[in-house]
């Protein structure tokens, strides 16, 4: 599944793996962009999957002419060694049925690969929470103990249960993420295969989400520390985030002079 970029393969024993659901307002792709922009983290390698949609497009992180032509496809692979850090990118969608395969396969890669954990940035609808909630993180049993006492320090508020079939009173409570991708199934798979992981998430709703990626970001500096802050503030406006060149096309080109 991974195909490395050179002859070896790399050692990422003890990194802890970074990764995007593909969910709503795509915040959680947003933000691994900001990280892999930010911390300039080198490419290393792909993912050779028949679970996503084929795409190829230009180097998203291009800084100068000369890497603007390079390729980029649908799941790339990232690491900054300095950190103990891996980070994958998911660029295209599910094909249907495909993506409980897809998440199998990978948390069988992290096995083999020997990650320390793997910590999974996801969104969900706004609509559905409720007046206190902004933001929440969940975690595998294998996880909260060793970093559960870190969590609570930093009085963050895990994801309640909810009703597993919405508006039926005598149904039984669960955990959901609507509009969150593979980060249920994945974090199911990593309860029953004992890997350590955390799923951070937003609620937010889909229209510009720079700001909501941005949130994401300080949300898990708060507790990894991986951006230093340009002051004692550690607040997303105090990060020295880089926004990737790639962001100029958010929202296609600007509106023609000749409408006016």
């Amino acid at each position: 599944m991974f195909v490395p970029y050179g002859e070896s393969v790399p050692d990422l024993t003890g990194f802890t793996l970074l990764m995007p659901a593909v969910s709503v307002g795509n915040v959680g792709q947003l933000a691994i962009d900001l990280i892999i922009s930010t911390l300039n983290m080198c490419k290393i390698g792909y993912f050779y999957t028949d679970c996503l949609v084929p795409m190829v497009g230009n180097n998203p992180y291009a800084t100068s002419e000369e890497n603007s032509a390079e390729l980029s496809i649908n799941a790339e692979v990232y690491s900054l060694p300095l950190k103990k850090l891996v980070a994958l990118q998911l660029r295209s969608i599910f094909i249907k049925y495909k993506s409980k395969p897809f998440c199998e396969k990978l948390l069988s890669w992290v096995k083999s690969s020997n990650c320390a954990k793997v910590i999974v940035l996801s969104s969900s609808h706004s609509y559905h929470r409720n007046d206190v909630q902004l933001r929440r993180y969940l975690l595998t049993p294998s996880m909260q103990k060793s970093v559960q006492n870190k969590i609570k320090s930093l009085n963050w508020e895990e994801m309640e249960k909810s009703q597993c079939i919405p508006e039926i009173h005598d149904s039984e409570f669960c955990i959901r993420i609507p509009g969150g991708g593979i980060a249920k199934t994945l974090y199911d798979e990593s309860c029953f295969k004992e890997i350590p992981m955390a799923v951070l998430l937003k609620f937010v709703s889909e229209g510009d989400n720079i700001p909501d990626a941005l949130g994401l970001v300080e949300y898990l500096n708060e507790w990894l520390q991986i951006i230093k802050p340009c002051c004692d503030d550690s607040t997303a406006s105090a990060l020295p985030l880089k926004m990737p060149s790639s962001w100029r096309l958010l929202f296609g080109s600007g509106l023609p002079p000749a409408l006016f």
